[in-house]
């Protein structure tokens, strides 16, 4: 009787252990005590609200600097070829920046409201602005960048094409038909096609991917941004080849094609910097967002059953959790890519390239001085040799 209590409680203890595990992992994002009590307990609240606090300074900073720059660049006579190449950086930067704004705020608010949306938002109109601006800015921005990297792989592929028809114009209407098409897509809910809720832990809003009835309005916002990385992927690998063959067409040892060549180097190195921060960043939430639309699971489901610890939801818990770890990172891509696109290629690009000359150089010094020391210890070797013939030779002769 003993040896079987003993094995029950000890069986008690593990399932008692199990579920504390479970529920560490539901509440990984954020602890359960911190739901009660945010604002209060500097241990979970500030750490929380610090999240969203330094992405918008950071996102600000970024993205106003880069604006600064496409301004002043912009406004320079000698670069008239590069104006609609800066409109779209400076539009990406814009896009960026408002984005932060309008959106780091609510969030900041909810955390300081202990994560109670319904205490900031009871009519639910906060809840589709916040929506709207996420689409908007988000898919603005993917479709941005897939622009900049058509405009590259024409100026590089089809220069004579390029200089005729890409005018400031063009640009200009291009970028405000992307701003108008995304806006329209993005207000389709209020329109009653989607819907925008409440997404686990409860601090914003976004597509509502568990109901038949959204599954339209999801599904498509996926497959705009799939295609939105694909053609930009597309269009930088058709860059970076066209740069490089044109390269080695000007190779040569003329400061022209010592220019180009350091110009096919930034450029090269900054459209690998573009490509692996859009996959990094986008790549998870679209793949997620594909797999909670086949299985009919959304986020906003995680506030409902947060106090259950069935092992059947705790894979959805952990989605939900996974989900909010993505769209965090698609944020993220507000803030880096005026590093990526601008700022990078000002500072880092030109001094990577200089290392790198650096190192060719002394290469090649080296490689220099080799040869040197070799033709000298060949000509000493020479010396002595006809020295010896001189002595060895007959005096008569």
């Amino acid at each position: 009787m003993l040896s079987e209590r003993m094995t029950t409680d000890g069986c008690d203890s593990m399932e008692n252990l199990q579920t504390t595990f479970a529920e560490m992992l539901v509440s990984n994002t954020l602890p359960r005590h911190c739901e009660d009590n945010v604002t209060k307990n500097s241990s979970c609240g500030f750490v929380s609200i610090g999240f969203p606090i330094t992405m918008m300074i950071t996102g600000m900073v970024g993205n106003s600097f880069a604006l600064i720059l496409v301004c002043i660049s912009y406004r320079k006579k000698e670069n008239k070829r590069k104006r609609s190449f800066l409109l779209c950086i400076g539009s990406l930067a814009l896009t960026d920046l408002f984005g932060q704004l309008l959106t780091s705020p609510i969030v900041i608010s909810v955390y300081r409201a202990q994560l109670k949306w319904e205490s900031i938002d009871s009519s639910g109109r906060l809840c589709s602005f916040f929506g709207v601006c996420m689409i908007t800015f988000g898919l603005c921005a993917l479709f941005l960048a897939s622009a900049m990297a058509i405009e590259r792989a024409l100026a590089i592929t089809c220069p004579h094409w390029y200089s005729s028809h890409m005018k400031t114009s063009v640009t200009k209407q291009t970028l405000a038909v992307i701003w108008l098409l995304v806006l329209l897509f993005a207000l389709l809910p209020i329109a009653g096609v989607g819907e925008y809720t409440p997404q686990w832990p409860g601090t914003w809003c976004f597509i509502s991917t568990g109901d038949r009835g959204n599954m339209f309005f999801a599904i498509t916002f996926a497959v705009l941004g799939i295609f939105s990385l694909l053609v930009t992927l597309s269009c930088n690998v058709l860059t970076i080849r066209g740069l490089i063959i044109r390269c080695k067409t000007k190779s040569g040892t003329s400061q022209s094609s010592r220019q180009w060549e350091r110009l096919t180097t930034e450029t090269v190195i900054q459209l690998l910097g573009i490509m692996c921060v859009l996959l990094i960043c986008w790549s998870p939430l679209l793949v997620l967002m594909v797999r909670m639309i086949s299985s009919q699971v959304s986020s906003h489901q995680c506030n409902s059953t947060a106090k259950e610890n069935h092992s059947s939801t705790r894979d959805a818990h952990l989605d939900c959790n996974f989900f909010l770890t993505t769209i965090r990172l698609a944020s993220l891509n507000q803030i880096l890519d005026p590093w990526v696109y601008l700022l990078f290629r000002e500072i880092l690009l030109r001094k990577f390239c200089i290392m790198a000359n650096a190192v060719s150089n002394a290469v090649s010094n080296c490689s220099i001085e080799d040869q040197r020391e070799t033709q000298t210890a060949l000509d000493a070797l020479n010396n002595k040799n006809q020295e010896s013939n001189s002595l060895h030779k007959p005096q008569g002769s």
